[in-house]
């Protein structure tokens, strides 16, 4: 009975020594490349010089086959962790997004309308508004946000790290303001209305 109460303790002690925590930090990098293609593709930019561009664009056989690759040849970056913000929530989200965008561009431009420190949008100038458009705008603007704050929460649900969502968040908030068009209207970190 001893040598069993013995031998159970070293298995549990090596059990014990063998349990490793892993510690899964927010690929930032990642986070802001996705960020910017996405935006981009929202906004309707071109991407830069050597960028895929957006998923959206992408015929489905390369995708396709990008994949069949990935399984057949590894990553020689295996060790950093993959951003994923190909789902069809997302695609679907990003898609009503582009579709938005122009309905509230020109009230981007007025001023009407910005970009707010957690990376959605709000109503900065209701006078610049006609009055017979200002419940349509006011329409638009909520199911943007409802967009914006379903596409941050999937975003981080698809890496399998929900509680990733407040980080998603400020890298979109970032990357809006960034990609604004010069004269568009944005709240700083201190909540106050700028112009960029």
């Amino acid at each position: 009975m001893r040598e069993f109460k013995i031998s159970l303790v070293a298995f549990l002690s090596l059990v014990l020594l063998a349990c490793v925590t892993i510690n899964i930090y927010f690929p930032a990098a990642q986070a802001e490349r996705a960020a910017e293609r996405i935006v981009d593709d929202i906004l309707g930019k071109q991407p830069p010089a050597g960028d895929k561009g957006s998923l959206l664009e992408r015929p489905l056989f390369q995708l396709y086959a990008a994949r069949t690759l990935e399984l057949l040849i590894p990553s020689a970056q295996a060790a950093q962790p993959d951003f994923n913000v190909d789902t069809p929530q997302i695609r679907q989200l990003q898609a009503g997004m582009k579709a938005r965008i122009d309905q509230l561009r020109n009230h981007f431009a007025s001023g009407a309308i910005g970009f707010t420190r957690d990376a959605r949008i709000d109503v900065r100038d209701n006078g610049a508004i006609p009055l017979n458009q200002r419940a349509r705008v006011s329409g638009l603007v909520k199911e943007e946000n409802r967009d914006r704050d379903a596409l941050y929460s999937a975003i981080a649900r698809a890496n399998g790290h929900p509680e990733w969502e407040p980080q998603v968040r400020a890298t979109f908030a970032k990357t809006w303001i960034e990609r604004a068009e010069s004269g568009w209207w944005y709240q700083n970190s201190a909540g106050s209305w700028a112009q960029r």
